[in-house]
């Protein structure tokens, strides 16, 4: 009886915890068009309750705290930037393409995605949300864009592709050990040297999609994504890799 009991009981769980998944997603949903409307500064539990339907009490069982939802937001586009540009990565291997053709493929597919979701780029990599802490939970979806940088170089050098730097700096040591641990698929020489160089091309993607999406390029040129190329290119050819646009 215990055994022909077991499989309703799971059923019925499964069944909760697909509706709870189901809440959590619509919430998820409308709380991200509130942060576009509004600002993660002032989200609020209870409007987003009130446009689920439900008593403002009851959303505490899925979010207990308006950071907690902040950070469920932060974790989604993370992961979703870390998506597109694995994505990115693979199509373009896949394709034939070298590590150059790789990088361009990714800075295009994170612009295009920061394009069309604005104000979840800004959640995560614009200012600050003032009193909110992230937790350490959000750091390994936070490195997965880096990861893939650090995977363009690493075959760039396995490839003999990565030119050296025309002047080298001193990196040895400079590395601290929360980022030798998370890039660890990389430990050969020149591993420094090329986290470094990862973090210029980082900065660069990053520099070039902001500077666009809040109005800092106004006036550069008629196209945009002429633009765009033209700077996450020159990064390339400044850290090693020859990327003709």
């Amino acid at each position: 009886m215990t055994e022909q009991g077991s499989p309703g009981r799971s059923r019925t769980g499964g069944v909760r915890e697909r509706a709870r998944a189901a809440v959590m997603a619509d919430l998820l949903d409308i709380a991200a068009a509130h942060l576009a409307d509004q600002g993660a500064a002032d989200l609020s539990l209870r409007a987003i309750a009130r446009e689920l339907g439900m008593a403002s009490s009851a959303v505490y069982r899925y979010v207990s705290s308006r950071d907690e939802l902040l950070t469920l937001l932060i974790l989604r586009a993370y992961n979703t930037v870390g998506e597109v540009a694995e994505k990115a990565h693979a199509d373009t291997v896949a394709g034939g393409g070298d590590p150059a053709a790789c990088w361009l493929a990714v800075a295009r597919a994170i612009r295009h995605w920061a394009k069309a979701a604005p104000h979840e780029y800004a959640l995560i990599y614009g200012s600050p949300v003032r009193g909110y802490q992230a937790p350490q939970e959000t750091v390994a979806a936070a490195v997965r864009l880096w990861m893939v940088i650090v995977r363009i170089l690493k075959d760039a050098v396995l490839g003999g592709t990565l030119r050296p730097p025309a002047h080298p700096f001193q990196v040895d040591g400079l590395m601290s050990e929360e980022v030798t641990a998370l890039a660890e698929g990389f430990r050969e020489p020149p591993f420094e040297d090329v986290v470094v160089r990862s973090l210029a091309l980082f900065a660069s993607l990053f520099g070039a999609i902001s500077a666009e999406l809040f109005g800092h390029f106004v006036g550069f040129g008629s196209d945009e994504e002429r633009v765009f190329d033209l700077t996450v290119a020159t990064a390339a050819v400044g850290v090693g890799l020859d990327l003709p646009v």
